[in-house]
């Protein structure tokens, strides 16, 4: 399946340091009160008649006010991203489990996580990663925002939503729940073990942290899951059904049953000696695909309820598209159309013509 999304800066707000187009600068975003520096690529845009079509009520334009994230290399925004300008991988030997019998040894594993306060202790010790990385993305997302504890505690809360997207959901507890019974029989199964499992209760938990009363639920479209949830959170916006909503995707699916079943596909790349370099989509030497595991989660509102707040505008939503190739469990379409039709409808959407992107 195929999703697109098409974003743009908000220009009014954001304030270029240096502006040479099509280059990685630095950004100061700007509100009243709050001052965010950003590592940003601007794109060059041609103006053109279908940019007096756009959406000018301020209750349905949508922009990103705050990111956060759990990664390979932590979880700071800023620190990850100039980690990737640098060019550094984080695609590693796997070493939490014996690897030395699998075909694939290699992915991005987060070592040393740490909530840091993010999660109660008591009902840390119960959650699946994923459920763990999404609650502590979630609120660093809202910090970002500057919705920390007081300030998160002014927004109207039924008129706040989460839609946080998982491929495999809580997959370690199912893979240690297997284990389990066939090991020491069903008497033995953890009562919290189907709550861990499923892919919908990293939007639940992070809800109910935050007792957001709005829009919640899981979408699940393999690699494509991200993209969906902030299609999905957009319209939400653009609905009238929330002002606010927290979106993205989690995963934590780096266990011995994962591997051994995506390696009997032939899904995984096998470059064990070269893991670095593994990870190259649309090259003509690509193996497979790298697993990984982390969190990436946006907080999207409508431009009226930013403003109302003073919230430090990073960019807008323009719109999104959704096809599907129906083509193969694994394989892309060779002649590429349903990507094409994909962004042409995105950018139909956006009433973003062709010329305007360069």
């Amino acid at each position: 399946m195929e999703s697109q999304v098409h974003i743009r800066l908000q220009s009014p707000l954001a304030f270029p340091l240096n502006s040479p187009y099509n280059k990685s600068l630095s950004l100061v975003v700007k509100s009243s009160s709050h001052t965010i520096t950003r590592r940003c690529r601007i794109f060059a845009c041609l103006p053109s008649a279908t940019a007096s079509k756009r959406q000018n009520d301020a209750k349905k334009r949508v922009v990103i006010t705050g990111m956060g994230l759990v990664s390979v290399f932590g979880n700071d925004v800023d620190t990850f991203y100039e980690r990737l300008l640098a060019g550094e991988s984080g695609i590693t030997q796997i070493d939490r489990f014996d690897v030395s019998n699998q075909t694939t040894r290699f992915g991005g594993q987060i070592r040393g996580f740490k909530s840091n306060g993010y999660i109660n202790p008591k009902s840390e010790r119960r959650l699946d990663d994923y459920q763990r990385y999404c609650i502590v993305a979630g609120k660093k997302a809202l910090e970002d925002a500057a919705l920390g504890c007081d300030e998160c505690s002014k927004i109207d809360k039924e008129r706040a939503g989460v839609l946080v997207g998982s491929s495999m959901g809580g997959f370690t507890s199912f893979s240690n729940g297997m284990e389990i019974l066939i090991e020491r029989g069903p008497r033995k199964i953890s009562p919290f073990l189907m709550p861990l499992m499923a892919t919908n209760m990293g939007s639940s938990l992070l809800a109910m942290d935050l007792g957001f009363l709005g829009p919640n639920y899981c979408i699940s479209a393999a690699c494509a899951t991200s993209n969906y949830c902030f299609y999905a959170a957009a319209n939400c916006i653009r609905d009238g059904k929330a002002d606010l909503m927290i979106a993205g995707g989690v995963d934590a699916p780096l266990v011995p049953l994962s591997i051994a079943s995506y390696n009997a596909c032939r899904a995984l790349s096998q470059r064990n000696n070269d893991p670095q370099t593994a990870s190259r989509p649309w090259d003509k030497d690509r193996d497979g695909f790298v697993m990984g595991e982390g969190a990436g989660l946006m907080v999207m509102e409508s431009l009226e309820h930013a403003m109302k707040r003073d919230a430090p505008i990073l960019a807008e939503y323009l719109g999104g598209a959704i096809t599907c190739d129906a083509y193969h469990m694994t394989s892309p379409r060779p002649d590429g159309f349903c990507v094409s039709s994909c962004v042409q409808n995105c950018l139909a959407d956006a009433n973003v013509s062709v010329e305007e992107v360069t």
